[in-house]
């Protein structure tokens, strides 16, 4: 019997093998059977967006049949007040994952070297591989911070023509600051664009983030409303940089990734200062609080500048198991995949009751059987 024929798939994409950047807490509670579980794995804010934010986007459902607007012209003049440059040096997507996918499509073409940390955020290497471009990885140190000079290293012998940092780093939280990165920056090639990614910024060292430079062609920065503005779920971010980067990424984007409601809430939540100044505090304490709960557990924490903490479980298989048994306790985190992080588990900063919550589940996982990790 001959065969059905074949979807004509592009040779790039039918080349690359299934994968997904995330199992999402929704698909664990299908298989897992619960519908409670505690959300400590996605850095979500556990403490919701400004209430401003919350009405504005119930006032905007009033006017949901309508597109947004697709240049997001409010809350693009509201940003670049705050940057101190015009509009025309930003441009707003669908999250900080659309705005990755852009970026691989402006300034590579298939066969371009991207670079990236071997284990930093995944969604980076998803979209260089799906666009067809080669990925070169550098691996965090032994501590788990960057390796900045190995990074620019791999940018010149490699030519890359792009090179993505996260900072605040995902998953190990460690900072670079506006010293080590304009260093950094001074040591790559002049065709390779750094790709910044700033999700956690707020959550950085108070006076840490380098100053926006709009007249440096290769630097583009990006930003979310999904962390301390507690809009995840609204998908909204922006990028900034020189006006012709910007430019770039006005050719290719979707003009219509940016919903109304979405528009509406980031614009209020960016005006709440000190809703995020909350977040922020309450952040830092959670911090605290996870690194004492580490120490008297009797496991090293990794220094974090972002909404969560990784606990050293010693190998990755007890990390892997670790996952597994919260899992069962009800509890959703998540753990880097590679080494020398993958013996880690990933903690989001919850309020204070699901901190104790988590505490709770830890300490009893921990206490099961072959559960204690072999101290190192």
């Amino acid at each position: 019997m001959k065969a059905p024929p074949r979807p004509p798939i592009a040779p790039v994409v039918a080349a690359l093998p299934a994968s997904r950047p995330f199992i999402a807490p929704e698909e664990l509670e299908r298989t897992s059977g619960r519908t409670d579980l505690l959300r400590l794995g996605a850095n979500e804010s556990a403490f919701g967006p400004s209430p401003a934010a919350l009405a504005a986007m119930r006032a905007a459902l009033e006017r949901i049949a309508w597109y947004g607007d697709p240049e997001s012209v409010d809350l693009r003049a509201a940003l670049a007040r705050s940057l101190g440059c015009g509009p025309e040096h930003i441009v707003c997507g669908g999250g900080i994952d659309d705005l990755l996918a852009l970026a691989v499509r402006v300034f590579t073409s298939p066969g371009d070297a991207a670079v990236t940390t071997l284990g930093s955020y995944p969604t980076f290497a998803y979209h260089v591989a799906g666009y067809g471009a080669r990925l070169v990885t550098v691996p965090y140190a032994a501590d788990g911070t960057l390796q900045l000079s190995e990074l620019a290293r791999a940018a010149a012998d490699s030519r890359a023509r792009l090179l993505y940092l996260a900072n605040p780093d995902n998953p190990s939280g460690s900072f670079a600051d506006a010293g080590a990165l304009a260093a950094f920056r001074a040591a790559l090639p002049p065709e390779c664009v750094l790709l910044l990614d700033e999700a956690y910024a707020e959550f950085a060292p108070a006076g840490g983030i380098a100053p926006f430079d709009a007249n440096d062609p290769g630097v583009v920065r990006t930003r979310t409303f999904s962390k301390a503005y507690g809009l995840a779920g609204a998908r909204l971010g922006y990028a900034y940089g020189h006006a012709e980067a910007i430019g770039g990424f006005n050719k290719i984007r979707n003009q219509y990734a940016v919903n109304r409601v979405a528009q509406a809430g980031a614009l209020a939540a960016f005006g709440d200062r000190a809703h995020v100044a909350r977040v922020v505090s309450e952040t830092a304490a959670g911090r605290a609080e996870y690194r004492a709960l580490g120490e008297r557990l009797g496991l090293a924490t990794l220094p974090s500048h972002a909404n969560f903490v990784c606990f050293d479980l010693g190998s990755r298989e007890r990390a892997e198991a670790m996952v597994e048994a919260l899992l069962l306790r009800g509890v959703f985190v998540r753990k880097p995949g590679a080494p020398p992080l993958d013996g880690h588990i990933r903690v989001t900063v919850g309020t204070p009751d699901e901190r104790a919550r988590f505490a709770a589940a830890f300490s009893e996982a921990l206490a099961a059987p072959g559960a204690k990790p072999a101290p190192h």
